[in-house]
């Protein structure tokens, strides 16, 4: 930014006092400048003077001495015109500004000489006594004036020129045959000096104020264009902030659609494909080796996305591990799923610092001609959800069995708000048993839906389109009254050694007060917190901190942490040291089959030795036939779960049979 070369007087805030040393130079420059083109002007015609009083004189017989005093005159013109002719460095630094005084300073010197020479006129007129004496006065008079109007850009150089010639006039009248008339004349001449100088220095004040509004007139504008110059550059910055990720530089999701829809526009109807792309294994070397390591990953990710792409492909980083692409198949790129594996085949290449880690990555596509770019984007997530369910690292085009998930999709993402609304959705409940199966203990609260159209609707269908619909609040709100409702139930029939756990989505973990609203309810229902348990997945658990921070405000009050399908996750055996949780309960994948499986049998067991070291209880899933519950037994796993001991009913069902009427009922 350019520093200002001036500044208010505080003290009269309606005047510019110059301060500035680079000001002050600007204007010297200046008045030297015009001084020296007046100047130029003035000296020819201070010449052509000095010619006719050599004429004049010459013909009155004082031919010596008017050529002696016109060579005089002309040889001081010379070197004024000399001296104006020295050019300026054209610099505002300090020495040019004392280059520049050196200079006025030798044109004050040079004038002053030339008025010397003009001061000696009354030796031609023998003091003014004779017949020429008033052409003479005429004409010093004339040359005077002159000078001063020429000089207005610098007082001092007038001033010393006009000087010599006006008080030898006085001095001349008042000293040579003095007279009433001449002594008037002589004080006449006085007053004409002393009106002259005034002029003078009123002259180079105008000029000075000229020059002064000029140049912070124009350092004004350099510093408005510097300022908008900066402005524009700010917000071409922010702008580019707001549409590219900053790690990768690719597009973020905002920039992606803006250029797709923009690309789509230009483009015709032509057709399109998008592809979505999400790392496999990316959040193990986030674990292992830290977030700077999973930094670099996704830089080198996006530049093997580069090479491998159309140069006109539009990519993006949506954040996190997810990668989005559009482009023309038809114009580069060729087909879709061969574009999708070679990428695969690129990303899944080792990576130097990371030769133990495999990286994979999934692709979802969708091709499609005038379709809108988020339902583009939706079709390829579905894609995508397909590519990995049916094993990760593969790719998936968008087909119309797709196209029917899809549109079931968008219906229990229209309804759901509504049937929130009416309550038509149910919550039923699975016993969990202690004692190797033979005692119920406590109940796991699960969401149940069918749907109109599309019939019972699972669980994680239903919270993914409560969070598409902004109803998971409203979701966690149903599933926690009716969670509440069976507690009360629970008491009436004098069991209020029994919980019921209710499970959180990493959605709603993240953007729901999870832990105001599950205590407020509980306060307001008078229910004992530790009656109460949250379930959330391994993914939840190594979520941000303030899903930490919620689980610990949660803990805090009583309430029990369990982590839901331990074993499949993200999560690292350090989240579990960090988060403290009531318990762990194994994913079914390592429990059903567990009496024929010595591998599944051995991983249990290390957990079980986890749990009694850490000290949390440890749940098995899954558990749907007699040998595996006597093998679970068997190895010490105590408190299970499954379709073996107990299927998910609703709450009138369960506390049928726990001989109660529920409260609902009951009223």
């Amino acid at each position: 930014m350019k520093r200002s070369i001036f500044r208010r007087d505080r003290s009269h805030p309606e005047k510019t006092c110059v301060v500035s040393p680079t000001l002050r130079a600007a204007i010297r420059a200046d008045q030297r400048g015009a001084f020296d083109r007046n100047m130029l002007f003035a000296m020819p015609i201070n010449s052509a003077l000095a010619l006719a009083v050599l004429a004049v004189a010459t013909h009155a017989g004082q031919q010596a001495f008017a050529i002696l005093w016109f060579a005089a005159a002309m040889t001081v013109n010379a070197l004024r015109f000399g001296v104006c002719l020295i050019g300026s460095d054209g610099g505002l630094d300090a020495a040019s500004a004392r280059r520049t005084d050196r200079l006025l300073r030798l044109s004050v010197l040079t004038a002053g000489l030339s008025g010397c020479v003009w001061a000696l006129l009354p030796l031609l007129s023998a003091f003014h006594t004779t017949p020429q004496t008033v052409f003479y006065l005429t004409v010093t008079c004339g040359v005077t004036a002159g000078s001063v109007t020429h000089g207005i850009a610098y007082a001092r150089c007038p001033i010393a020129f006009i000087t010599p010639p006006l008080l030898s006039i006085v001095a001349v009248l008042l000293l040579v045959e003095p007279g009433i008339d001449r002594t008037c004349l002589a004080l006449t001449v006085l007053l004409y000096l002393a009106a002259l100088i005034r002029s003078a220095f009123q002259s180079e004040r105008v000029f000075r104020t000229a020059s002064r509004l000029k140049h912070e007139a124009r350092a004004l504008a350099a510093s408005l264009a510097d300022a908008k110059g900066r402005a524009v550059a700010v917000a071409e910055a922010m702008t580019r902030r707001a549409a590219h990720d900053p790690l990768t530089d690719l597009l973020n999701r905002a920039g992606f659609i803006e250029q797709v829809e923009a690309r789509r526009v230009t483009g015709g109807r032509r057709e399109t494909a998008v592809m979505q792309l999400d790392l496999d294994g990316f959040k193990a070397i986030n674990d292992s080796l830290g977030h700077k390591a999973g930094d670099r990953v996704l830089v080198e990710v996006a530049s093997r996305i580069r090479r491998i792409l159309p140069p006109d492909a539009v990519i993006a980083r949506f954040g996190g591990d997810e990668f989005a692409v559009f482009w023309d198949p038809r114009r580069r790129g060729g087909d879709p799923l061969v574009l999708a594996e070679r990428l695969i085949a690129s990303v899944g290449a080792p990576m130097a610092g990371l030769d133990a880690t495999r990286l994979g990555v999934s692709a979802g596509i969708r091709v499609a001609r005038d379709t809108d770019v988020d339902d583009m984007l939706l079709s390829a997530d579905i894609a995508l959800y397909e590519a990995k369910r049916t094993g990760r690292n593969r790719a998936c085009l968008f087909d119309e069995t797709l196209r029917d998930e899809l549109a079931r999709k968008r219906d229990i993402e229209r309804d759901l708000p509504r049937a929130l609304r009416e309550a038509a959705l149910e919550v039923w409940f699975q016993p969990i048993f202690a004692d190797g199966g033979r005692r119920m203990a406590s109940f796991e609260a699960l969401i149940r839906w069918t749907h109109p159209r599309h019939g019972r609707v699972p669980p994680p269908d239903i919270i993914t389109g409560a969070a598409a619909a902004g109803a998971s609040e409203a979701l966690l709100r149903f599933i926690l009254d009716q969670s509440c409702r069976m507690l009360a139930d629970l008491d009436r029939c004098g069991r209020p050694d029994m919980e019921v756990a209710l499970n959180v989505s990493p959605r709603e973990m993240v953007g729901t007060p999870v832990d105001a609203i599950v205590l407020a309810r509980l306060a307001a229902d008078g229910l004992d917190p530790r009656r109460l348990a949250i379930e959330i997945t391994e993914e939840t658990a190594l979520d941000v901190q303030a899903t930490r921070d919620k689980l610990a405000v949660l803990s805090a009050a009583g309430i029990r942490i369990a982590v839901d399908d331990f074993g499949v996750g993200y999560s690292s055996l350090g989240s579990l040291r960090h988060l403290r949780p009531h318990r762990v309960k194994i994913d079914r994948c390592f429990v059903t089959g567990i009496a024929g499986s010595s591998e599944d049998l051995t991983l249990v067991k290390a957990i079980l030795g986890l749990g009694r070291e850490l000290g949390f209880e440890v749940v098995a899933e899954g558990v749907e036939t007699e040998a595996d519950r006597a093998t679970l037994e068997a190895a010490g796993c105590l408190t299970m779960q499954g379709f073996l001991l107990g299927r998910p009913a609703p709450a009138a069902a369960i506390l049928a049979e726990l001989g109660v009427v529920p409260l609902t009922a009951a009223a």
